[in-house]
């Protein structure tokens, strides 16, 4: 049997050592190009992030100043249900109720004056209407649901 000769190492070397240069730097750019498409992914997601977290400052700045405005309204509403106390009038009281209502509805106790007012007028129905909205504001709200009961009787 003929016995097969090998070429030398030296020779797939020289032969393939070309184009191994020739194919890396298509093979680095492929790196290269995976590696652009990764930290591009990474900066779109950060990007998304900055903008969720200016979003939220965006809101928690606006309920912010929603909150302050509430609580200086309710301020000036409690000059009017102050003046709406010591008003001898019940027209005048009632006005004056209504009017801080106005700036502050959530105000249970308020409600509840002006309530007791117009009961005093004798306007049952507008006075039951406003213990209903004490009550709303403040379930536990005791002596409104009493005056609820009296007008309802």
């Amino acid at each position: 049997m003929p016995r097969i000769s090998h070429p030398p190492p030296a020779f797939f070397f020289s032969y393939l050592l070309p184009i191994a240069y020739c194919l890396l730097p298509v093979f680095l750019s492929a790196c290269a190009s995976e590696q652009i498409r990764q930290q591009e992914e990474q900066i779109r997601m950060q990007q998304e992030e900055i903008a969720r977290q200016r979003r939220e400052i965006e809101e928690l700045t606006a309920a912010k100043q929603r909150e302050e405005r509430r609580r200086r309204d309710c301020n000036r509403a409690f000059q009017h249900f102050e003046q709406a106390q010591q008003a001898g009038e019940p027209g005048k009281a009632a006005a004056l109720y209504r009017q801080g209502l106005a700036l502050c509805p959530d105000d249970d106790v308020a409600h509840y004056e002006l309530g007791k007012v117009l009961r005093a007028m004798g306007r049952s129905q507008e006075a039951r209407r406003e213990f209903e909205a004490a009550l709303k504001i403040n379930p536990n709200f005791h002596d409104a649901k009493r005056q609820l009961e009296a007008t309802k009787k």
